[in-house]
């Protein structure tokens, strides 16, 4: 049996035009790079992870909020224990790079 060494996403409210979904993640594990394909916004609730982006790394802890552009590539790596709430469009889709 495979283990799962993915932050979990949770879908706590869909509204007319915007979802809320959490992020949570234990240390050490990696989002692996994706994208939405509308912009989204990351506000961290606890923990501390990098994001990765093309503008570069980002810290993300515990008050940390961030708009990431619709399409722009990213990474997550969880340095602490972390969670976060993100919100996006309602259609806003989540697309992971095929290797």
């Amino acid at each position: 049996m495979e283990t799962i060494n993915r932050p979990e996403m949770l879908l706590l409210e869909k509204g007319e035009n915007f979802k809320i979904l959490q992020v949570r993640a234990k240390a050490g594990m990696v989002m692996p790079q994706h994208h939405t394909t509308e912009e989204a916004v990351i506000c961290v609730q606890e923990g501390e992870a990098l994001l990765k982006m093309a503008d570069g790394d980002h810290l993300m802890k515990k008050g940390v909020a961030k708009i990431i552009g619709a399409g722009e590539d990213h990474t997550l790596e969880v340095n602490k224990d972390f969670k976060a709430i993100v919100t996006m469009a309602l259609h806003s889709e989540i697309e992971f790079q095929v290797k």
